[in-house]
């Protein structure tokens, strides 16, 4: 699955809102301290440490606020692909499996599931679990709310999840039983994302299109329930005392989501202590947060990397020498000093080792450290454009006036491609035209480039390649590969996780060689978390877990 989205100071999941898969934000989950260095490059000047638990609360709390810097387009599990969408219903809503904060799965709303062969997926759900409504969870509910995914009328952001899907169906009174057309690893992995979200399907039959926006709101079983959404404004939650989970519950009453779309104001409003917290905070305000006094900026592993999309192989970038001369090109180190303060790593491949959790030693090998290097070599690359014949070519490249890292990427692919002899020109367009870049073909035509930030929603680095085969709604260029496409297909049907991943390693390999997409870096996810409050284990994962159920007093 993948999926693009709004990154901390630049939005990325603007991005994809049809279409399945799972993105990225600058994220290198392979770091473990200030400047170490895994993911595939330099690592960074700025010293940072991750940080993935914090102090327990001392107790529970009335209420706690965080800003958002944009209002969750829907909260229809059907569609929530973006950054703000899917970090308030982590809170709200409840998937089949749970995508934990050290990126492992375990039983959700599915307290055991099975393969039993290699086309049958089952799932057992919990006794004892009801929605925010008092009704009791049933398997006719999961039924219904996996169904419509799966439906072209609805038009799902997670179809992709469901593409090997032939049936589902209840077959017991808790049991589910989903049959694919093809064995398929990966239907398993996106349960514990939005793609396996269960919901009352009398509330879905009942609110029809109305679902999931500011009037009609949700009916799920999560550890809070929506209480208010005044639009343009703030959504406000409150615990649910009937939720299930007693190690979940929440610790709060109530909490409060502020959209502040102003990175100014969003900042100034955390420096001043009316916001308690914030994810994906700009990386240029870091400091003076941490130096307010109000709380701490924490670094959160992440599963993201920001790179450069080639969005038109029938061009110039056709030419495997021109994109391998641009990557050699671009001043990466200048990038991420500019773009992030020098948080974070360059990469040469387009994950990082959080998504490879069960995979081998041998693979985790091959996939970092058995690659290329592009360091910067402008010479080089300059003749590599030459053979090409590409010498004086022209290229265009989208942008948007979304954050500061999206001007120094366009500001540094602009002199690089003109170090090499290429032309290049930016074309800077609307927040909405450049997510449309993500689902509109027709948004993509003269366009050769385009920056994101690309983050994944399961625990499996295949989640990344299984967008790039030939013809995925979510390979934008249109790259193709018979060996890359080959080895994929093949990974995608083999269950066993080590043999996948030896699998997914070799598909990391072909793409860090062809580069249908330019890695730029990785980094970690950037919070503040005011002083009032603690507990919640610092994660990509907040788009599918529930972090607001463990924030309490401080």
């Amino acid at each position: 699955m993948t999926r693009t989205r709004l990154a901390s100071g630049a939005t990325r999941h603007l991005i994809r809102a049809a279409a399945a898969g799972a993105a990225a934000l600058v994220a290198a989950a392979s770091l473990t301290a200030c400047s170490g260095g895994s993911a595939g490059g330099a690592s960074a000047t700025a010293e940072w440490t991750l940080t993935t638990t914090t102090t327990k609360p001392s107790g529970d709390i009335d209420s706690f606020s965080f800003a958002l810097y944009a209002e969750p387009a829907t909260l229809d599990y059907a569609y929530a692909f973006d950054y703000p969408d899917n970090q308030v219903l982590a809170n709200v809503c409840e998937s089949l499996l749970r995508l934990n904060p050290d990126y492992s799965l375990s039983p959700g709303l599915a307290k055991s599931f099975a393969n039993p062969d290699p086309l049958t997926w089952v799932y057992e759900l919990r006794d004892g679990v009801t929605f925010h409504d008092g009704t009791p969870l049933t398997a006719a509910d999961a039924v219904a709310s996996m169904q419509r995914i799966m439906d072209p009328q609805v038009g799902s952001s997670w179809f992709s999840v469901y593409q090997n899907v032939e049936s589902i169906t209840q077959t017991g009174a808790m049991e589910v039983t989903v049959k694919t057309k093809i064995p398929d690893s990966q239907f398993n992995q996106g349960m514990g994302g939005s793609a396996g979200v269960i919901e009352s399907a009398a509330t879905l039959a009942a609110k029809g299109k109305d679902y999931g926006n500011s009037t009609a709101g949700v009916n799920c079983t999560g550890p809070f329930a929506l209480k208010a959404w005044k639009s343009g404004e703030s959504l406000t939650l409150e615990r649910y005392d009937g939720y299930w989970d007693k190690e979940l519950r929440a610790k709060s009453k109530e909490m409060t989501f502020s959209i502040i779309p102003d990175a100014t104001a969003r900042v100034n409003a955390m420096k001043s202590g009316s916001v308690d917290g914030s994810w994906q905070i700009p990386m240029e305000s870091a400091a003076q947060l941490q130096a307010s006094g109000k709380g701490d900026v924490l670094y959160a592993p992440s599963s993201a990397t920001s790179d450069l999309v080639v969005s038109n192989m029938k061009g110039v970038l056709g030419d495997k020498r021109v994109r391998q001369a641009l990557m050699m090109a671009l001043d990466r180190p200048g990038i991420l000093k500019g773009a992030s303060q020098g948080v974070g790593e360059i990469s040469d491949v387009l994950t990082t080792k959080l998504v490879w959790g069960t995979a081998s030693e041998a693979a985790k090998k091959t996939a970092f450290d058995d690659i290329t290097r592009y360091k910067q070599d402008v010479a080089k690359a300059k003749k590599l454009v030459e053979e090409a014949g590409a010498t004086g070519k022209e290229l265009v490249y989208v942008t948007a006036p979304i954050g500061n890292d999206f001007s120094v990427v366009s500001q540094a692919t602009l002199a690089a491609a003109q170090s090499i002899g290429l032309k290049l020109t930016i074309k800077t367009v609307s927040p909405a035209q450049y997510t449309a870049l993500f689902s509109d073909p027709s948004a993509r035509e003269g366009v050769d480039l385009f920056y994101t930030v690309w983050y994944l929603s399961s625990p499996d680095a295949l989640e990344m390649y299984g967008v790039l085969r030939t013809g995925d709604f979510s390979n934008y260029g249109g790259w193709s590969d018979a060996e890359f496409d080959k080895t994929v297909n093949e990974a995608v049907g083999t269950m066993d996780p080590a043999a996948r991943s030896a699998l997914t390693a070799k598909a990391q390999q072909i793409a860090n060689e062809e580069l249908p997409w330019l890695p730029l870096a990785t980094g970690p996810l950037p919070l503040f978390l005011g002083k009032r409050i603690t507990g919640l284990d610092p994660s990509m994962a907040f788009l599918y877990y529930p972090w607001a159920a463990q924030i309490g007093k401080r």
